[in-house]
């Protein structure tokens, strides 16, 4: 695997609810913490300015102050989750802090392509699955990435989309160039038996 990704395929977790509409890439992770190449640390700081006083203190009551991220790996947003200025950091810091997967009712594109293209899992749920979600806030979710199944604890199986490519390196751990160099032999293979 040409990847430090950690591959998707099926797991279980309890959610993590951050019911806030229109909570943007700035919010996920502030600006000044974009100076950075790594995405290592960076989950410290996610939801930064909502998360800590001015004096660095954690807030009690802020969600990701309260979870266990080993035990809470999908996050639930509210609609229209991840807008604003494309940065991927931000799912950086999402991953980095723990988390595998985002719903919502409606992610921007571009989140969107840099969550897929760095190991976190878009789901786009129907508003009645949202407001199940929302009104359980403590509930175990399994997703399925082999099914495109996301179940929930009262049985309900809700079949989300994903773009096929995306899938795959998901379910492979890969980003796109991992997915190019995991083939290689193939590739090397080809261009040897049609050598001009």
């Amino acid at each position: 695997m040409a990847s430090n990704q950690e591959p998707i395929n099926t797991f279980s977790s309890r959610i993590a609810v951050l019911p806030e509409a229109n909570i943007d890439t700035d919010q996920i992770i502030p600006a000044r913490f974009l100076t950075t190449t790594s995405r290592k640390g960076l989950g410290v700081a996610a939801f930064n300015d909502w998360r800590y006083e001015k004096d660095g203190t954690p807030k009690p009551d802020f969600i990701l102050n309260t979870i266990d991220p080993e035990e809470h790996r999908v996050l639930v947003g509210g609609n229209n989750f991840g807008c604003g200025s494309s940065r991927e950091h931000a799912p950086w810091a999402l991953t980095d802090y723990g988390f595998k997967a985002v719903i919502s009712t409606e992610i921007a594109d571009i989140f969107t392509s840099n969550s897929l293209k760095n190991g976190l899992l878009p789901i786009v749920v129907t508003p009645e699955i949202h407001e199940n979600l929302l009104k359980n806030p403590q509930q175990r979710v399994t997703i399925d990435l082999e099914s495109n199944e996301l179940r929930l604890e009262d049985g309900t199986v809700f079949i989300f989309k994903i773009e096929a490519f995306a899938r795959q390196c998901l379910l492979e751990g890969v980003d796109a160039m991992g997915w190019l160099i995991n083939r290689l032999p193939a590739i090397e293979t080809y261009e040897n038996e049609h050598a001009a």
